[in-house]
Protein backbone atom coordinates (compact mmCIF):
# COMPACT_ATOMS: atom_id res chain seq x y z
CA UNK A 1 0.00 0.00 0.00
CA UNK A 2 1.26 3.08 -0.74
CA UNK A 3 0.35 6.68 1.07
CA UNK A 4 0.94 9.99 0.57
CA UNK A 5 3.95 11.86 1.82
CA UNK A 6 6.36 15.11 1.97
CA UNK A 7 9.21 15.99 0.93
CA UNK A 8 10.87 19.68 1.57
CA UNK A 9 14.00 20.38 -0.09
CA UNK A 10 15.87 23.25 1.36
CA UNK A 11 18.61 25.15 0.73
CA UNK A 12 20.68 27.19 3.23
CA UNK A 13 23.47 29.92 2.94
CA UNK A 14 26.91 28.52 2.21
CA UNK A 15 29.00 30.30 5.13
CA UNK A 16 27.25 29.43 8.01
CA UNK A 17 29.03 26.99 10.12
CA UNK A 18 28.37 23.45 10.82
CA UNK A 19 26.71 23.75 13.82
CA UNK A 20 24.38 26.49 12.66
CA UNK A 21 23.42 23.81 9.70
CA UNK A 22 22.87 21.32 12.48
CA UNK A 23 20.59 23.80 14.77
CA UNK A 24 18.11 24.49 11.15
CA UNK A 25 17.78 20.89 10.70
CA UNK A 26 16.83 20.07 14.32
CA UNK A 27 14.40 23.41 14.29
CA UNK A 28 12.61 22.04 11.02
CA UNK A 29 12.23 18.45 12.15
CA UNK A 30 10.61 20.10 15.83
CA UNK A 31 8.35 22.32 13.97
CA UNK A 32 7.10 19.26 11.96
CA UNK A 33 6.77 17.10 14.88
CA UNK A 34 5.16 20.16 16.83
CA UNK A 35 2.22 20.70 13.88
CA UNK A 36 1.23 16.85 14.22
CA UNK A 37 3.11 15.35 11.25
CA UNK A 38 6.09 12.23 11.44
CA UNK A 39 9.59 12.99 10.16
CA UNK A 40 10.26 10.33 8.09
CA UNK A 41 13.90 10.81 6.81
CA UNK A 42 16.13 14.03 6.80
CA UNK A 43 18.99 14.05 4.61
CA UNK A 44 22.16 16.05 4.37
CA UNK A 45 22.74 16.28 1.10
CA UNK A 46 26.05 19.20 1.19
CA UNK A 47 27.07 21.77 -0.14
CA UNK A 48 26.64 22.19 -3.74
CA UNK A 49 27.16 24.85 -6.19
CA UNK A 50 23.72 26.74 -7.20
CA UNK A 51 22.11 26.11 -11.02
CA UNK A 52 22.29 30.36 -10.64
CA UNK A 53 23.20 32.81 -8.08
CA UNK A 54 20.05 33.46 -5.16
CA UNK A 55 21.02 36.69 -3.04
CA UNK A 56 25.00 36.25 -4.20
CA UNK A 57 25.67 32.97 -3.19
CA UNK A 58 27.11 30.55 -5.87
CA UNK A 59 26.88 27.58 -3.47
CA UNK A 60 24.13 26.19 -0.77
CA UNK A 61 24.21 23.58 1.55
CA UNK A 62 20.73 21.41 0.67
CA UNK A 63 18.84 19.54 3.05
CA UNK A 64 16.02 17.04 2.35
CA UNK A 65 13.39 16.65 5.24
CA UNK A 66 10.36 13.94 4.24
CA UNK A 67 7.69 14.15 6.65
CA UNK A 68 3.88 12.57 6.77
CA UNK A 69 1.00 14.13 8.20
CA UNK A 70 -2.12 15.37 6.77
CA UNK A 71 -0.97 18.61 5.44
CA UNK A 72 -1.09 21.15 8.27
CA UNK A 73 2.31 20.44 8.68
CA UNK A 74 3.86 22.37 5.58
CA UNK A 75 2.26 25.70 6.55
CA UNK A 76 3.87 26.17 9.25
CA UNK A 77 6.97 24.82 8.13
CA UNK A 78 7.64 27.01 4.87
CA UNK A 79 6.88 30.18 7.20
CA UNK A 80 9.75 29.50 9.55
CA UNK A 81 12.06 28.93 6.14
CA UNK A 82 10.76 32.11 4.76
CA UNK A 83 10.94 34.07 7.56
CA UNK A 84 14.64 32.43 8.24
CA UNK A 85 17.21 34.66 6.90
CA UNK A 86 19.40 31.06 6.44
CA UNK A 87 17.46 29.53 4.26
CA UNK A 88 17.80 31.15 0.85
CA UNK A 89 15.45 28.68 -1.19
CA UNK A 90 13.08 25.60 -0.09
CA UNK A 91 10.27 23.47 -2.01
CA UNK A 92 8.02 21.24 -0.61
CA UNK A 93 6.45 18.13 -2.92
CA UNK A 94 3.85 15.80 -1.77
CA UNK A 95 4.73 12.55 -3.28
CA UNK A 96 2.68 9.84 -3.94
CA UNK A 97 4.54 6.42 -3.70
CA UNK A 98 6.38 4.13 -0.76
CA UNK A 99 6.99 5.43 2.03
CA UNK A 100 11.10 6.31 1.88
CA UNK A 101 12.40 3.31 4.09
CA UNK A 102 14.11 5.17 7.38
CA UNK A 103 17.82 5.41 6.81
CA UNK A 104 20.51 4.29 9.86
CA UNK A 105 23.59 6.84 9.90
CA UNK A 106 26.02 3.63 9.02
CA UNK A 107 24.16 2.63 5.29
CA UNK A 108 23.12 5.98 4.63
CA UNK A 109 25.51 6.69 2.28
CA UNK A 110 25.41 2.92 0.27
CA UNK A 111 22.10 3.74 -1.08
CA UNK A 112 21.23 4.35 -4.64
CA UNK A 113 20.44 7.92 -5.32
CA UNK A 114 18.98 7.26 -8.44
CA UNK A 115 15.42 6.16 -6.45
CA UNK A 116 14.63 9.78 -5.06
CA UNK A 117 12.51 11.83 -7.23
CA UNK A 118 14.66 15.37 -7.37
CA UNK A 119 12.44 17.74 -5.82
CA UNK A 120 14.43 20.97 -6.81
Amino acid sequence: MTQPYYETMYILRPDIPEEEVETHVAKYRDIVLEAGGEVLDCQMRGKRRLAYTIAKHREGIYVQLSHNGDGQQVSPLERAMRLSEDVIRYLTVKQDGPLPAPRSVATGAAEPAAAEPATV
